[in-house]
């Protein structure tokens, strides 16, 4: 039974806080009312002063990028995003050459990798190749890391721009794990920094494979810039199952959904 006005405003302002976005599709299965419902919501509290609008939803009204900056991403749904890491780590084989992209997600990806054997692992993200290299000292996977260089982004704790774009070009990559802040069946996917979607577009060309890694709060959601179409993507591995009206478009692009169990129930 779908709720009232009010309450369901409620449920918004309390996913909001708990996750610093909303994703029109998701709210209106978990409220059991239709998108546009969810939309007439949304407006309305952006009227209010309480959030921001996006394509595909709403985010807090002090983040102006789209997102919050990268320390303040780390806890948020994070049961969420250990799952999907681990589950992205078992696709891993010994001797694989990846492309780990940046993003707090990606973070607990470079976690959950462990007992691989030559693997070379190329990113532009600081805390991945710190952790990655920890991993390296205390022997968790054997390999070597390699940090993509060019201009530093201290607030997303990423690195970018034409020199780093222009390093990743040199290489021949198996898998690429993109991280993304939207994923629609009619645009594909998407990111709301421009120098990021740089690289994630580079990391596709270059890669055999491509998986995106997202969490139930990017389903949906069409961000400022677009990093390919969904027929490029290989595997996405999220914790909420695809929609139901998705499916058939994603068998025919070749696209595999993996959903991940994050032991919370949904």
């Amino acid at each position: 039974m779908s709720i009232l006005a009010e309450e369901r405003k409620k449920a918004i302002i309390e996913e909001l806080n708990l996750y610093g976005k909303v994703n029109v599709l998701s709210l209106a299965e978990r409220l059991e009312v239709s998108s546009e419902t969810i939309r007439r919501d949304l407006d309305a509290l952006e009227q209010l002063g309480k959030l921001k609008r996006v394509y595909g939803g709403a985010v807090k009204q002090n983040y102006t990028e789209g997102e919050p900056p990268y320390h303040q991403r780390q806890d948020i749904n994070l049961s969420a995003k250990r799952a999907i890491g681990q589950r992205a780590a078992e696709l891993l084989s010994d001797g694989d050459t990846v492309v780990i992209d940046t993003g707090t997600t990606m973070l607990e990806f470079a976690r959950a990798i462990q007992g691989r054997r030559r693997l070379t692992v190329l990113t532009n993200s600081l805390p991945v190749a710190s952790l990655l290299a920890d991993s390296l000292n205390q022997q968790l996977f054997t390999g070597k890391v390699i940090l993509l260089g060019g201009e530093i982004n201290t607030e997303q704790q990423s690195i970018s721009g034409p020199l780093c774009e222009k390093m990743l070009e040199t290489f021949h990559v198996d898998k690429a794990f993109i991280s993304v802040g939207g994923i629609s069946l009619s645009t594909g996917i998407s990111d709301y920094d421009i120098n990021e979607s740089m690289m994630s577009i580079v990391m596709a060309r270059v890669s055999k494979s491509v998986f995106v890694l997202a969490d139930q709060s990017k389903i949906g959601v069409q961000a400022f810039c677009k990093i390919t179409s969904l027929d490029s993507v290989d595997v996405v591995i999220s914790d909420h199952d695809s929609p139901a009206s998705w499916e058939n478009e994603l068998g025919i692009k070749g696209v595999t959904w993996m959903t991940v169990d994050t032991g919370e129930g949904r």
